[in-house]
């Protein structure tokens, strides 16, 4: 039986703790800084729409607590910016009861937004596995979730990097399927990781001051800008209408006392932590350079999303190319 290395306890590593605490799967929770004295002192307050409890975690603080065995799976739940720093932190570790290191023995499962953080394990890791979790989740204060998903906590997809299904895989995906998270396992998680990095390329707007008739203008002109990059780079994106999951299993339930419609980027911002825009709207970005195509909007939501202090403090025409005609 897996015990499963959850690194990060943000909104994604947190709810993969509780649930698995409450399914009676193994796990441990690697937590740092406040987040870790928060649940380590008090628990964890998990916020569902059923209601809030507090749950006792099995969290430590920082990778020096674990013992990695030959049974372990790692989950890294860490933002896309903090992929290359943890991936070194854990790989050439030693394994209890073998003589070759973490990197060589472990599967990680990657459970970032965007297109890199596979590529940046699989430097390392000889088993790398690419999760796209949609989860309506919440995190801005340490040891606080609230995980608005309903009837299922999230859905997934997962599948070997850089492609193919195994029994790891399903392994992975019928224990997350007990944690009230049902996987489909893929032979192509790239596809699946690059149609869902086209809906994170909002996430920044949620940092400024934007008026509701523009949304549709700005969402249209960063997808036409990531369909170009896409096409001239050869990536193909995954039809969601083709999963084998139900789409409509997960809602998102208003919780009195708490908002579920800000998202990722915007959390980390109230908390005080960098942002992953670089890897989303950046990655666009950087495929359309590699291309020699031009990706205007991406691009200044890039630049503005990295200076932004305080969310609500600008507006996003202002910092948008083509203020009153955006190249859709």
């Amino acid at each position: 039986m897996s015990r499963y290395v959850v690194v990060g306890a943000g909104a994604v590593g947190a709810t993969l703790a509780a649930e698995f605490e409450s399914a009676g799967i193994d796990y441990v929770l690697v937590a740092r800084g406040a987040s870790y004295r928060a649940i380590a002192d008090d628990g964890l307050r998990y916020v569902r729409p059923s209601g809030e409890r507090t749950i006792r975690l099995r969290v430590v603080d920082g990778p020096d607590a674990v013992t990695v065995t030959t049974a372990d799976v790692l989950l890294l739940t860490v933002k896309a910016q903090q992929v290359e720093a943890a991936v070194a932190q854990w790989a050439w570790r030693s394994v209890e009861g073998s003589e070759d290191t973490v990197a060589q023995t472990i599967p990680i499962v990657t459970f970032q937004n965007g297109l890199d953080s596979e590529r940046t394990a699989l430097r390392r890791f000889s088993r790398v596995y690419g999760a796209s979790i949609r989860i309506p989740g919440t995190h801005v204060e340490p040891g606080v979730v609230v995980s608005a998903g309903e009837p299922s906590v999230a859905l997934n997809w997962l599948g070997r990097f850089p492609g193919g299904i195994d029994s790891t895989a399903q392994t992975i995906a019928r224990d997350l399927g007990f944690a009230h998270i049902p996987t489909d396992v893929v032979p192509d998680i790239g596809r699946w990781k690059a149609a869902k990095l086209i809906d994170n390329l909002l996430n920044a707007v949620d940092l400024f001051r934007v008026h509701d008739a523009d949304i549709a203008e700005i969402a249209a002109a960063v997808r036409s800008e990531a369909e170009s990059v896409y096409a001239a780079a050869g990536i193909e994106v995954a039809d969601y209408g083709r999963s084998a999951l139900d789409l409509a299993s997960l809602g998102v339930a208003d919780i009195e006392g708490y908002s579920s419609t800000r998202r990722s980027t915007w959390q980390s911002v109230v908390r005080g932590s960098s942002v992953e825009t670089d890897y989303l709207n950046g990655e666009i970005v950087l495929l359309g350079r590699l291309h020699g195509i031009a990706t205007p909007v991406n691009e200044a939501l890039a630049v503005a999303a990295n200076s932004v202090a305080e969310p609500g403090s600008r507006d996003l025409r202002a910092i948008l190319p083509h203020a009153n005609a955006i190249p859709i």
